[in-house]
């Protein structure tokens, strides 16, 4: 779960290049949503960026891994990303 969680990061952080800093609000905005571990509230982060079928299928995959693994593993997967996004 971890594993996929940071490849998720690094290849949106891959993805947009240079613009990794206009993508930081967004990206953790839809993570928020995916760790809160509620389906709807995922769903209506994910409208916001015009989300297909597919995209959401796999948010709600990364999502069914996070409410397994519980507290503990959201807690650390949050640690680490604002850990390695900070200057």
């Amino acid at each position: 779960m971890k594993g996929t969680l940071l490849l998720l990061a690094l290849l949106v952080t891959g993805e947009l290049g240079f613009q990794t800093t206009e993508a930081c609000i967004p990206f953790f905005e839809v993570f928020s949503a995916m760790a809160i571990g509620n389906k709807e509230i995922m769903n209506a982060a994910l409208t916001k960026f015009d989300a297909t079928d597919g995209e959401r299928k796999g948010f709600e995959k990364i999502q069914e891994c996070y409410n397994e693994g519980g507290l503990k593993a959201k807690f650390l997967d949050t640690t680490v990303l604002v850990t390695s996004s900070l200057p």
